[in-house]
């Protein structure tokens, strides 16, 4: 008869240990939630305009440095400078350091980023060298000015059409709903936890 309890309540066990796991799996499945295709595409064009803002920099520094070793225009040099200075700023804009937004809460607008980047671009873009001697050079400025240009006009437009707001709204949506995610599953961890507590001190009492 021992043997019989004993293997009864072992079963009864293992039972409600399995219904457990699976009510946790299932629970696991629910509380999954699936990325937002909006804000990929958000961060998809931000990695394309802080690229194309890398650019910038190496072709300004690249000019400058040609300026200041041939001496053929300092001023020149002296303007690529503060071109690769501004379109730092964009780089860092499009990574949304919380410590860079805090003191430049302007850069949060689309349709301010988009008229600094158009500054950028135009920036790159002026004075040229069309003597013929920097040929490559000339091309990568053209490339990467109008390549900014665009993401300028895509990020001014967008932001004239409220869709920077939306994407705020959106991250704020998706912020509270991981932390509400990260919160129900503490909270099917801890009741796990208990549920297996109340099952050993049941076996525990059927035992004795």
């Amino acid at each position: 008869m021992g043997r019989n309890g004993e293997g009864e309540s072992l079963a009864r066990t293992s039972s409600s240990s399995s219904a457990i796991n699976s009510n946790t799996h299932t629970h696991n499945t629910v509380l999954r939630t699936r990325p937002d295709p909006f804000l990929i595409v958000c961060r998809c064009f931000s990695v394309i305009t802080a690229l194309t803002a890398i650019l910038c920099i190496a072709v300004n520094v690249l000019s400058a440095v040609r300026s200041f070793k041939d001496g053929s225009d300092i001023f020149d040099g002296i303007f690529r400078c503060y071109a690769v200075l501004i379109a730092c700023f964009v780089v860092l804009a499009e990574t949304e350091w919380k410590f860079v937004m805090k003191f430049w809460k302007v850069l949060e607008y689309w349709a301010a980023r988009g008229m600094l980047q158009i500054f950028v671009a135009v920036m790159t873009r002026a004075f040229p060298d069309y003597s013929g001697v920097q040929k490559q050079l000339v091309l990568l400025q053209n490339i990467s000015s109008y390549m900014l240009l665009a993401c300028g006009v895509v990020y001014l437009v967008s932001g004239l059409l409220c869709i920077g707001h939306l994407k705020r709204v959106r991250q704020q949506e998706a912020i509270t709903r991981d932390q509400a995610v990260k919160d129900l599953e503490d909270l099917e961890r801890r009741r796990e936890e208990l549920e297996q507590l109340l099952l050993v001190e049941r076996v525990e009492r059927e035992r004795v």
